[in-house]
């Protein structure tokens, strides 16, 4: 069972669209920008053969495929997409009602909680900056240990995104966190470019 539900008449609907794209074996991309937060997005989009990223999970429709972004998938739970036709013409609706709840808990494991708020609400934040932030593990003090990557790496505003940013946001989330620390060390300077 699929946590998605497209209806007959979305599915007519979007079929109709893929098949005025002319490329063959076009299907679409579901996500969801910011899951678990109040700014969840539910999107979907043309993915053209190749588009599709290897964690998304295949949804095999009648007329076309409907990849699901891996992150998303849990927040797409009960979603149902439907085209609703009016006077006015017709309408693609998408109704996701856990798109915009918390998938993690107090109760959940710290590491799932770590990656939770990093995906939801530090990597959207970093991905602008073509950055993003890995959690490699938790020592033995609770302190996170993350790893930069991207336009991050060895970038010399890194330490201050860290606790400026990561840092405030982690431990306003989960309480019992004792800090972070990059892996990635950025002390050694001596190939740095200033």
């Amino acid at each position: 069972m699929s946590a998605i539900t497209f209806t007959e008449s979305a599915q007519e609907y979007l079929a109709d669209l893929l098949e005025k794209q002319n490329t063959p074996g076009i299907g679409i991309r579901v996500f969801i920008t910011q899951p678990g937060t109040q700014y969840a997005e539910t999107c979907i989009a043309y993915c053209k053969p190749h588009e599709q990223k290897s964690e998304d999970t295949a949804l095999a429709l009648k007329a076309f495929t409907a990849w699901l972004d891996a992150v998303s998938v849990p927040f797409l739970e009960d979603a149902v997409v439907d085209y609703a036709t009016d006077r006015m013409g017709g309408q693609l609706t998408i109704k996701a009602p856990n798109a915009k709840v918390p998938m993690v808990n107090e109760d959940s494991p710290l590491p799932e909680r770590i990656n939770y708020y990093l995906q939801t609400e530090v990597n959207p934040g970093l991905a602008g900056h073509g950055g993003n932030v890995s959690l490699v593990d938790i020592d033995d003090e609770g302190v996170a240990i993350l790893r930069f990557g991207g336009g991050c790496q060895g970038c010399g505003m890194v330490d201050m995104t860290l606790k400026d940013g990561v840092e405030k946001t982690l431990m306003e989330r989960i309480p019992e966190l004792k800090g972070v620390r990059d892996v990635t060390d950025h002390s050694n300077k001596e190939n740095a470019y200033y």
